[in-house]
């Protein structure tokens, strides 16, 4: 690492991936969006996908247009979107400007997933260290979906439950610190390689049965993520009358679940092969799932989503670690690939509220139980060949 590009100044892109885990307030922030506007389940199930849609339109395109912008300058565009959207309720509060706001959200989260684990490579490069500082990052990004509920839940206990949306200016807050943070820190800017990536020859890696499988992977493991998030308050309520201010410790146990598993994870798959560490938590996520749908006992139920949480936590890094082994000389269109792929969170949501609506929650966790069936498959059916790597 070069000596200006010191610990000191990777710590306000660190910080970026706080603000990355803003998007995973969808899942606690929903339930007081559909009793404000009396919305049904299946129109519920579409507020994560104004969030993650963003994903499937925006990877590709804003990594081929990060070659002019420059990476930083891209975080930021991301954080000014961001910004923006926390603001509009603000000025007007309806199911227009709140649906807005959730796309704003989910704009300026793409963008910033696009651009933020790039700009830390412009300041470590160190390998060794680049991989510990962005395993850090998912560990702040778990911290960030962790707190958000209690954002959520503080703007309530402060303003009452029918201004849950003053959590959206505390957000725009905490992004305006990071935006200014960053702004104020100089990183040098890479150079422009001249290359511009085609969405036709990147899209046609998907002919690579082995890169479409694990594309697939991606997205149905950010759809459970979204979905056990999405469906876990909805459940203790539903089975067992929780209030408000019960419910919110489904999706706390998850997140919290998840960071735990991240850390344990970041650390054992040192030790043991990834295969082997993939297959096994599948097998304990689709247990944890039966046990969900089949035991009807709050604290049992309440563990199950916090397994599912912690079972599944490493598997997105293990498909993306797959999908780039697989093709690594095309290393940097197979991550605007797997970026692109995290649009999963916002197509299996609105299926969960369709089951939801026609079977009853139990639908919703068979959904989410689908995803990870297939993801069982990705870690037994999928078998790829170790080529000599490459950087991103």
């Amino acid at each position: 690492m070069k000596n200006k590009h010191t610990l000191i100044t990777a710590l306000p892109v660190l910080f970026g991936f706080f603000v990355m885990g803003f998007c995973d307030i969808v899942g606690i922030s929903s339930d007081y969006v559909q009793r404000t506007f009396g919305w049904s389940d299946v129109m519920t199930g579409f507020v994560p996908s104004m969030v993650f849609i963003w994903f499937l339109f925006l990877g590709i395109p804003v990594g081929n247009q990060m070659n002019k912008w420059g990476r930083k300058n891209t975080v930021l565009l991301s954080m000014a979107l961001t910004i923006a959207g926390m603001l509009l309720p603000l000025i007007a509060y309806n199911s227009v400007t709140c649906m807005t706001a959730y796309a704003l959200l989910g704009i300026g989260n793409a963008i910033l997933q696009v651009s933020l684990n790039p700009l830390l490579s412009n300041i470590i490069t160190n390998s060794s260290l680049l991989t510990s500082s962005l395993t850090a990052g998912q560990v702040i990004k778990a911290v960030s979906s962790l707190v958000g509920p209690e954002i959520v839940l503080l703007a309530i206990s402060y303003f009452g439950a029918d201004k849950w949306y003053y959590c959206f200016p505390i957000l725009g807050a905490i992004t305006l610190l990071s935006a200014i943070w960053l702004l104020a820190t100089p990183i040098e800017r890479e150079k422009s390689s001249g290359a511009t990536l085609s969405m036709s020859n990147t899209f046609a890696l998907l002919k690579d049965r082995t890169i479409l499988l694990l594309f697939l992977g991606i997205f149905f493991i950010v759809g459970v993520d979204v979905a056990t998030n999405f469906i876990s308050s909805k459940l203790m309520a539903v089975r067992f009358g929780w209030s408000d201010d019960q419910v919110k410790f489904a999706p706390q146990v998850y997140f919290l679940s998840r960071t735990i598993g991240a850390l344990l994870g970041a650390f054992l798959l040192v030790r043991i092969a990834e295969m082997k560490y993939f297959r096994v938590n599948m097998i304990a996520c689709i247990a944890s799932l039966l046990v969900l749908m089949i035991v009807e006992n709050d604290i049992v139920n309440l563990i199950c989503i916090g397994a599912v949480g912690f079972f599944a936590s490493s598997v997105f890094s293990i498909i993306y670690s797959m999908a780039l082994q697989a093709r690594p000389e095309k290393a940097n269109q197979i991550s605007g690939l797997m970026i692109t792929a995290v649009a999963g969170g916002g197509v299996v949501t609105p299926a969960i509220g369709l089951a939801i609506g026609t079977v009853g929650i139990l639908g919703g966790v068979a959904v989410t139980l689908l995803c990870v069936l297939y993801l069982t498959y990705c870690a037994f059916g999928i078998k790829v060949v170790k080529k000599k790597s490459c950087s991103i």
